[in-house]
């Protein structure tokens, strides 16, 4: 096959893509220029996407004696991406960008350019099996926990997950690491990015501020009614949120408060105490089913509704609004933004059935 392998500059994509040449395929490295700096330089484990991640690229294409070509997508990252992130938080939901990325820039605007220059596949360092049944492509979780990244895949087609091929699923890091040593892929140690790449300094409040102002309103506790502070706009805060306040008076029985709502319109942070945090439905909409078949009546599954942890036992069913989880157990800081991601049970909760983005929860 022909495939377009994307190049992070990190180690998995570096690794993705030699085991795409030892299998045999045609291959081809591509970089996405995605940042609206190109100059720009990371630091350490924060950022990616820099003109450093460009040129680790293409030393690892040099190394594996496969063409290598840099494409410019900065203008489109802007626009589905950071523009998106930034709107989902000024209307008080919390978004996840790695998977409006996934969705929007490496699984549709790069695999819609590969297909029409006749590629068959894109191969990508994500952590996550992939095989294709009959026709029917089954997502699962990748062999490393810890390192699964199905839950920000879960949103892509059935059409797309076709033509994806994801090497690294049944590896663990360490081995992937262990591999690109033995292959002198100079990026083996290279530090993993973290955080929200187009915010290389992990300051989110900062960043959100520079973008949307500051629009003050009141934290409000969420039984008494009582004002127990300002903030300087609601897209500082998502539901479940600790830390950060900015509230100087203990609460009453001395437990912690944490963020149980945000209204955009009249700028009030609603603040309770943890239990307040505990939901048992779930509403989500822009249902995916990356199989190609939606759900068939109330369907028992285990649901994710973070990148990293809230797993439960559920039961969903789809209509034609969206998903409706109904929890075995609660779920804690469940923030409508985020996605749900819904797992077969029976397979050990590691195949996606399908997935939304929260709109409500009771």
């Amino acid at each position: 096959m022909r495939v377009l392998a994307a190049m992070s500059g990190g180690v998995d994509s570096a690794v993705a893509a030699a085991r795409a040449v030892d299998a045999g395929h045609d291959v081809v490295g591509v970089h996405l220029a995605l940042s609206a700096k190109p100059g720009t330089l990371r630091t350490g484990a924060r950022g990616c996407c820099t003109i450093e991640d460009s040129r680790d690229a293409r030393r690892a294409a040099d190394l594996l004696g496969i063409p290598f070509y840099v494409w410019d997508f900065a203008e489109r990252f802007t626009e589905e991406v950071i523009e998106t992130f930034v709107g989902e938080y000024a209307a008080g939901r919390t978004p996840n960008p790695c998977l409006t990325c996934n969705e929007k820039i490496k699984f549709e605007a790069l695999l819609d350019k590969a297909m029409a220059l006749g590629f068959d596949a894109v191969c990508t360092g994500h952590y996550a099996r992939l095989s294709i049944v009959d026709g029917v492509p089954e997502l699962r979780r990748s062999r490393d926990e810890g390192k699964d990244q199905s839950y920000v895949l879960a949103s892509l087609t059935a059409e797309q997950l076709r033509h994806s091929m994801f090497p690294l699923g049944d590896s663990l890091k360490s081995e992937v690491r262990a591999e690109a040593a033995e292959r002198d892929l100079a990026v083996a140690r290279k530090p993993d990015s973290h955080d929200i790449c187009f915010i290389p300094d992990g300051d989110t409040r900062g960043f959100l501020e520079s973008k949307l102002g500051r629009k003050p309103g009141k934290l409000v506790d969420a039984d008494t009614g009582a004002v127990l502070g300002e903030h300087n706009g609601v897209h500082g805060f998502t539901v479940g949120q600790r830390k950060g306040l900015g509230i100087d008076a203990p609460a009453p029985d001395g437990r912690p408060r944490y963020v149980l709502s945000l209204e955009p319109v009249s700028g009030t942070v609603r603040v309770g105490s943890a239990d307040r945090l505990l939901v048992t439905e779930i509403d989500a909409k822009r249902p995916m089913w990356p199989a190609g078949r939606p759900l068939d009546g109330p369907t028992e599954c285990v649901v994710q509704v973070r990148a990293h942890g809230g797993t439960a036992e559920a039961v969903a069913e789809a209509d034609a609004d969206g998903i409706r989880v109904q929890l075995r157990s609660p779920l804690r800081g469940v923030a409508p933004g985020q996605a749900i991601v819904l797992y077969r049970p029976e397979t050990g909760g590691d195949l996606v059935l399908g997935s939304g983005i929260i709109s409500a929860t009771r």
